[in-house]
């Protein structure tokens, strides 16, 4: 939309700009950030609007809400460990349309990613632009320097070889695990924003299955959730699909995702949010006729894709991708850019221009900014090159088994048996000790113990909830009140050196538990020293006897006793600004 209707893009991002000079996260779980952290992608958007417009008071605008954002950000929910972004999935924001149910807010919320952290990544990135051409060199270096960081720990950490593609994301509680589901969005945006290596891009698009209907949200879906993100298709992240294939050089895949938004939008006559994936009906938990976001992305598979407009800082280049199937002359007349109107005409098959004229004089296919003016008359011949004989994994749509309850008795770890499961794998702190067919497990070894569900087809189901037995201490708060005067100090006493968790026993009843922006966050020190944020999300409305434990973060001890201090803080100012407060009933400690 920022190149269809700048002004109105303008608009809408301005409005995502909160009183504090920041961007705004759209409502989520718990109470939006830093539960959900996606709203970097607001650096994205306005970056094609700067790419669109060459407008400097845009850049000018951008910068110091971009900056401020962004340094919050790494300050609150970066892993220092992985380099991966804490957070929500990246617009899967129905907490059990993706996530196991025993997965609370604040266990989202100490997920990690990859669609997010591609955003985040992708948002750095645009700050070093952005920088640079405003003689910011410091800014710059430290931005494009992070942009790299994130990608290579997505690189490290969430690259499944086997698969051919990313894991959805890291979860758990003091010892994160790969989920396995392919997710498309994530996949994509890897490709497009250079997250993802040149071979690496090939194979995502040959390994993310794609079913009859479509790349699905992502793969498997889970078997006792209704079709919304789950078991479903959204047009746009089809079209993300079909950029990210046409960058990759996969014409099939680039065929089977111009299919899957065309399909819909042909049989309902509208662009229809989303889609059930087992059916093509439109009968899921929510749906909406008119979505931007849906026919946004059907245009752009022409003009991006067909046509080959790339915006580029400094002018428009032109990397048409035709699969011989859509062989044919296609015009579009009176395209604004800049300073001119330009007739686009583009003829032939393959991903290689044969020619390139700008008002009938050959030369190179790339319109620098500073000469597009007036009427100019574009003609595009393409080479007729063979596209690459890459495949698409088609699969028909699957569920992962139920998961896994789990519970202790003693040193004995049990689970309910699943039906039609062929074996069980047992996890001890992440990683895999045991495959069984039993329901019991000795844990007499102290750690965080989880077990996965495994069908005939190989297919896993989410992990179990973590069940500690490891040393544990609680130290009781006396449901103290928190607000952003409150000060809390603990004195915390340990016998041996170590790392230990440490997490905090509240209430939050601002709010609901899948929206609004009321999440409480507050800061822990120990002696004086900042351990990190303390994540108390919204657990429903009016809740204020509904305890729970938020995310747990790991200090190293030494043998006495440490004071551990629970403040508020400029930066953990949350969304709402107004409401920043949660009961909290007690502080656990485990070695």
């Amino acid at each position: 939309m920022a190149y269809m209707q700048p002004e109105a893009s303008i608009i809408s991002l301005m409005k995502k700009v909160d009183p504090l000079g920041r961007i705004i996260q759209d409502t989520g779980s718990g109470g939006a950030w830093p539960v959900s952290t996606d709203r970097q992608i607001w650096c994205a958007a306005a970056w094609e609007v700067y790419k669109v417009t060459g407008d400097r008071a845009w850049l000018e605008y951008i910068y110091p809400i971009i900056r401020r954002s962004l340094d919050t950000d790494r300050t609150a929910f970066y892993d220092n460990a992985t380099g991966l972004v804490k957070g929500e999935t990246s617009f899967i924001d129905w907490r059990e349309q993706s996530h196991p149910r025993w997965m609370q807010c604040a266990d989202i919320y100490n997920s990690e990613t990859l669609s997010t952290s591609v955003v985040h990544a992708r948002a750095w990135h645009v700050l070093g632009e952005v920088a640079s051409l405003l003689g910011h060199k410091d800014v710059a270096r430290d931005a494009y320097a992070q942009a790299e960081a994130i990608a290579a720990a997505i690189n490290k950490y969430l690259w499944m070889p086997d698969k051919g593609y990313y894991a959805m994301y890291l979860y758990g509680r003091d010892n994160l695990i790969a989920n396995p589901r392919a997710e498309t969005l994530g996949e994509s945006l890897a490709i497009m924003w250079d997250v993802a290596p040149e071979d690496r891009a090939v194979s995502i698009t040959e390994n993310n299955p794609t079913t009859p209907f479509g790349a699905t949200i992502f793969w498997p879906s889970i078997a006792d959730i209704p079709s919304y993100h789950n078991k479903s298709l959204w047009p746009w992240v089809g079209a993300w699909w079909g950029l990210a294939n046409a960058k990759a050089g996969n014409a099939a895949g680039v065929m089977e995702a111009f299919g899957s938004v065309f399909r819909p939008a042909a049989l309902f006559a509208t662009n229809k949010e989303n889609f059930n994936i087992e059916n093509g009906d439109i009968a899921t938990e929510l749906n909406s006729s008119n979505m931007l976001w849906c026919l946004s992305g059907n245009i752009a598979l022409t003009h991006r894709i067909l046509f080959g407009l790339d915006f580029e800082k400094d002018g428009l280049a032109f990397h048409p991708f035709v699969p011989a199937a859509l062989a044919a002359t296609r015009t579009l007349t009176g395209f604004p850019y800049r300073g001119a109107l330009l007739d686009i005409t583009v003829s032939g098959h393959g991903s290689e221009i044969k020619s390139f004229k700008v008002d009938g004089k050959e030369q190179a296919p790339f319109i620098p900014a500073s000469k597009a003016k007036g009427n100019m008359k574009v003609e595009i011949v393409m080479a007729g090159n063979p596209l690459r004989d890459l495949r698409v994994n088609h699969t028909a749509q699957a569920v992962s088994p139920l998961t896994p309850i789990t519970w202790l008795e003693g040193n004995i770890l049990h689970w309910n048996p699943i039906e039609y499961i062929n074996h069980y794998v047992v996890l001890r702190d992440g990683k895999r000790v045991a495959e069984t067919r039993a329901t019991t497990y000795d844990a007499t070894l102290p750690g965080e113990y989880q077990v996965i569900g495994v069908s005939d087809e190989g297919i896993e189901s989410f992990a179990s909830e973590p069940r500690s037995t490891r040393t544990r201490a609680d130290y009781s708060l006396g449901d103290t009140l928190s607000d952003k005067s409150s000060v809390l100090n603990i004195p915390v006493s340990v016998d041996a050196p170590g790392d230990y968790t440490v997490s905090i026993l509240y209430a939050n009843g601002n709010g609901p538990v899948n929206t609004e922006n009321k999440c409480a966050i507050r800061t822990l020190s120990v002696d004086g020293e900042r351990a990190g944020l303390v994540v108390l999300p919204q657990r429903g409305k009016e809740n204020w006897d509904d305890f729970g434990w938020s995310n747990t973060l790991r200090v190293h001890l030494t043998p006495g006793t440490h004071n551990f201090t629970i403040d508020f803080r400029p930066e953990d100012e949350n969304m709402n600004i107004d409401t920043n407060t949660a009961f909290l009933r007690g502080l656990r400690i485990e070695k």
